[in-house]
């Protein structure tokens, strides 16, 4: 690459029917080195596109059209993605639906996560099992996803003990519009998690985004089985836990909360239930041993 000035750099677009920002959103820039080269990785689209900007421009995480020059893109290159086998994913059934199990890395943590479908399958109780180790050197987490959209209604989350969870592991269970064509995060949260501080509540609801106080709503899990619900109507997010599988008269509550403000409406959002390591950028703070969380039931109401 010629004529680059000095603070310029690239920012990398795979579009799987929008374009999503490479390789991670936290992650938005490629470094041109000094002999004008670049380089880095993608997932996988259906085309690629390279920007070079100014040190000024701040891209969008994911967007229906490309920039045009101007407005801090100083040009803009795009290649055809090369046709290759489809991607076969697996699914495992749980619960009475159908789940796609992720094998793909993302930046949920902070930091980018490896994901490996062998960490995830059901039990001879139909209980869903995820398990974060290392695999080859590399440490691998687990997430799947419902293959349909819910909508407004009652999401409840039967989970068994936490308690031997170090302060990096974290298990979300939520709902998220992976394909929305802009930056507004679309994502109601129960989020266990100590977020690498060992002394932290270890539980917390979120309507995204997180970093408005607000938002968040954190708590202490005990340790024992604990069921989680989410009710979501219009303009009202209204979360609980309870103690035990007993969601009804006598159930003991551990916390609740609702949230009026920022409440997303339904679109093309599903369900969720990942477990990954929590990493801050710079931060050593990662799972030292495997970590193994068991889901006994999901349910939903309309």
């Amino acid at each position: 690459m010629s004529g680059v000035k000095p603070g310029q750099q690239i920012v990398l677009y795979a579009r799987s029917g929008v374009w999503w920002i490479q390789p991670f959103a936290n992650q938005p820039f490629t470094k041109i080195q000094p002999d004008s080269t670049w380089r880095n990785s993608t997932h996988l689209g259906t085309d690629y596109a390279a920007l070079l900007v100014e040190p000024d421009f701040h891209p969008a995480a994911k967007i229906t059209a490309l920039p045009a020059e101007g407005n801090g893109v100083v040009a803009v290159a795009v290649s055809m993605g090369q046709p290759v086998a489809p991607i076969v994913s697996k699914v495992i059934h749980f619960s009475g639906y159908d789940w796609a199990v992720r094998n793909a890395a993302n930046d949920r943590g902070g930091q980018s996560n490896f994901y490996d479908a062998s960490n995830v399958w059901t039990d001879k109780n139909g209980f869903l099992h995820l398990r974060m180790e290392e695999h080859d050197g590399v440490w691998t987490c687990a997430e799947v996803s419902l293959n349909r959209s819910l909508g407004y209604g009652t999401y409840t989350f039967v989970v068994q003990d936490i308690g031997h969870f170090g302060p990096s592991a974290a298990l979300g269970l939520f709902t998220n519009d992976d394909f929305r064509p802009d930056d507004i995060r679309s994502e109601l949260d129960i989020e266990l998690s100590r977020w690498g501080i060992a002394d932290n509540k270890n539980a917390q609801y979120v309507v995204q985004p997180f970093y408005i106080p607000e938002n968040v709503s954190r708590f202490t899990a005990p340790a024992g089985v604990l069921t989680h619900m989410l009710r979501w109507e219009s303009g009202r997010a209204s979360f609980k836990t309870v103690r035990g599988r007993v969601t009804g008269p006598g159930a003991t509550t551990i916390s609740e909360h609702t949230f009026t403000l920022g409440v997303p409406t339904p679109a093309k959002e599903t369900a969720h239930i990942g477990l990954y390591s929590y990493r801050y950028r710079n931060s050593k703070s990662t799972s030292q041993q495997p970590v193994e969380v068991v889901i006994e039931k999901f349910e939903f109401l309309p």
